[in-house]
């Protein structure tokens, strides 16, 4: 039984640590990106819907990490394939 309790805390675990580590580095690019691309309507303000496009599109780049993340987190709690091994492992 100690070891079906242990499978879940530390997936509960990593499931935190996996969102707040993988979501720290798309918040930044995202933030970069942002920035180069204010600064480069401000530079060139004919071309704000180039710029503008391009940015979305490599925003939704940068954002698909995230959610790659998110979608393991979901995995470690609600399918997590350690869990099954153990509970039949364990007879029950």
């Amino acid at each position: 039984m100690e070891s079906i309790q242990l499978i879940g805390q530390v997936s509960i675990i990593i499931a935190g640590i996996t969102i707040a580590i993988g979501s720290i580095g798309p918040a930044i690019g995202e933030a970069m990106a942002l920035a180069r691309a204010l600064s480069a309507i401000a530079q060139q303000p004919d071309e704000a819907n180039t710029i503008t496009r391009t940015l979305f599109v490599g925003l939704a780049m940068i954002e698909s990490t995230a959610i790659y993340c998110f979608v393991i987190s979901i995995i470690l709690i609600f399918a997590n394939p350690f869990w099954n091994h153990v509970v039949t492992q364990a007879g029950g």
